[in-house]
């Protein structure tokens, strides 16, 4: 089965579980019905944005739609390829871990998670500006930073192809 299959079975199931409609979600998520129809029969290949709008509408971290035994969760954006590399569940909170690549000259901005989501990097080499999207710094090579991601924030490569860390924590 291949990453579209696997993501649009959970993603299905998800909403199921939560006795949410396909028009609810696309309300809460701002992606049109049909898309999301194609998502969860596996027919239209998940992007990052995409993925993050819809577990945001579920009130999900990505990694849960992500998450599978033996799934080389690999998954790109606008700007932003990430493979998702360990999730840690306890308590106070689901950790994701991801290796990101922020493409030269790309922007991407994400929308809100949810409430509480934080989220911190350490960059491996080029130079990155990562943040809020109202405050956004210049990390470079062995820099880390941490923003709030329960408000918009940003991602950019202003001039070479940036290797990072990207751990995102959601509280339970």
């Amino acid at each position: 089965m291949n990453l579209a299959t696997q993501v649009g079975l959970r993603l299905r199931e998800l909403r199921e579980a939560r006795g949410l409609s396909l028009s609810e979600v696309a309300r809460r998520s701002k992606i049109g019905k049909g898309t999301l129809s194609e998502l969860e029969s596996g027919r239209r290949n998940p992007t990052l944005e995409t993925l993050y709008a819809v577990t945001t509408a579920l009130e999900v971290p990505l990694s849960t739609a992500l998450h599978a035994p033996a799934l080389r969760a690999e998954i790109s954006g606008r700007a932003v390829d990430a493979v998702l590399t360990e999730r840690f569940e306890d308590t106070a909170a689901i950790t994701e871990t991801y290796r990101v690549r922020i493409r030269a000259g790309a922007r991407q901005e994400s929308a809100a998670h949810t409430p509480g989501t934080t989220e911190h990097i350490v960059i491996l080499s080029g130079t990155a500006r990562v943040g809020e999207l109202s405050a956004p710094v210049l990390i470079g090579p062995g820099g880390h930073g941490s923003w709030l991601a329960d408000v918009p924030h940003l991602y950019q490569a202003p001039s070479a192809d940036v290797e990072a860390l990207l751990v995102v924590r959601y509280p339970q």
